[in-house]
């Protein structure tokens, strides 16, 4: 199925054959914010940070939120997620200066943003003061011991789109260090059926997917299974040995 925006490597795209498991996997920590944090969104004003084509946003607006301010910095984001998602209040911003009124925000999200971030420390000043007191982040990213295994502490990532990946020490400290109380570091797990059909293959689904892409010859039945995941194959958990990593953490 063709999408109006294309895939540039930075961000997934719902209803993309090929990109099933991407966009599940981050589909999946929308929803477990949405889930576990159902009482905060309930008539809350949230601000997405990086928020790409849309749909978290549109997510976290349908759990409940009263309104939900996506930033996002392509031009063609913006406008096909106005287009799509009237309900988001989208805007393009630089999330080197978040344009934001201080303390107005109940919940600022930023998923697998931070990562590409050259400026961490500023945008997370910046998050802290965007929120209200009391007021809750939550950041995901790539977990680099998994995503990355072997790249060291502030080594330069492969991936081409990253500045920096992190560990759950580090993006706790990060969060720390900007003044943030009540952190929290988990991580989004493979669940029950995707675990068996990397043990019946011996091989991890990532690793398969990206074997059979460099070798350019696609294989039909890691494509067939592909197809098939959700958010429902993905479980939330602890940070160790987690695909991505999930923080959260408030603004006292």
């Amino acid at each position: 199925m063709a999408h109006p925006l294309a895939l540039t490597g930075e961000r997934t795209l719902p209803g993309v054959r090929g990109e099933e498991y991407w966009f599940a996997r981050h589909e999946a920590a929308y929803r477990w914010v949405a889930t576990t944090f159902a009482d905060r969104l309930d008539g809350a004003v949230v601000v997405e940070a990086g928020s790409g084509e849309g749909y978290g946003a549109a997510l976290l607006r349908e759990a409940g939120a009263a309104t939900v301010v996506a930033l996002e910095y392509d031009d063609a984001a913006v406008a096909h997620a106005g287009a799509a998602y009237p309900q988001v209040s989208t805007a393009r911003a630089n999330l080197a200066a978040l344009p934001l009124t201080p303390g107005r925000a109940d919940l600022l999200v930023s998923m697998q943003v931070v990562e590409h971030l050259w400026d961490l420390a500023g945008f997370l000043r910046d998050g802290w003061s965007a929120l209200r007191p009391g007021g809750l982040v939550v950041l995901s990213t790539p977990n680099r011991p998994v995503f990355s295994p072997g790249l060291g502490r502030g080594e330069k990532p492969t991936n081409p789109f990253h500045v920096e990946e992190l560990d759950a020490q580090q993006l706790a400290d990060r969060l720390g260090t900007a003044g943030f109380t009540d952190v929290v570091v988990r991580g989004l797990h493979h669940g029950p059926r995707l675990l068996t059909w990397e043990s019946e293959h011996a091989i991890g689904l990532v690793p398969a997917q990206v074997s059979a892409a460099l070798s350019g010859h696609p294989d039909p039945e890691v494509e067939s299974f592909v197809a098939t995941v959700t958010a429902d194959d993905f479980v939330m958990g602890t940070a160790a040995d987690a695909h991505d990593l999930v923080a959260t953490a408030m603004r006292p």
